[in-house]
C-alpha cells in the first residue's frame, strides 16, 4: 500500500514540475504582436463571391478563399450571419471581405463588407 501512495506522490511531483518548467520556458517569449499584419492589411478577413442570398432563413452563401481562422480551404459554403442587416447589404455577384467564426456551433459571418 505504501508503495501505491509513493508511486502516486512521485507521478504528481513529476507532473507539477513538468508544468512549471513549461511555464518558466514561456517567460521569454516575445508577446508584444511583432507578427501582426501590415496597418493597410485587413486582419483576418477572407475574400468570397455571393452566390445565394436567403433573407428567410438569414443565410448567404460564398464561394470563399481559404479561412485559415478556421483552417478551411477554399469552398462553396452556406453561412448565417451574426446581424441580419448584413443581408440586405448584399446581392448574389457582389465580392466582399468579411470573418465567419463557429458560433453556438453554425458557421457564422460576424464581419462583412463589399468591396
Amino acid at each position: 500500500m505504501n508503495k501505491v501512495f509513493a508511486s502516486i506522490a512521485v507521478g504528481c511531483a513529476l507532473a507539477i514540475s513538468g508544468a512549471a518548467y513549461a511555464a518558466g520556458e514561456m517567460g521569454n517569449m516575445e508577446m508584444s504582436g511583432s507578427s501582426a499584419k501590415p496597418a493597410g492589411e485587413k486582419a483576418g478577413m477572407s475574400h468570397g463571391e455571393i452566390r445565394k442570398v436567403d433573407a428567410a432563413a438569414g443565410k448567404l452563401t460564398i464561394k470563399h478563399g481559404p479561412l485559415e481562422n478556421l483552417n478551411m480551404e477554399a469552398m462553396t459554403m452556406v453561412f448565417k450571419v451574426k446581424d441580419p442587416a448584413m443581408i440586405s447589404q448584399v446581392k448574389v455577384g457582389d465580392k466582399i471581405d468579411f470573418v465567419a467564426e463557429e458560433v453556438d456551433g453554425a458557421l457564422t459571418v460576424t464581419k462583412l463588407q463589399k468591396k
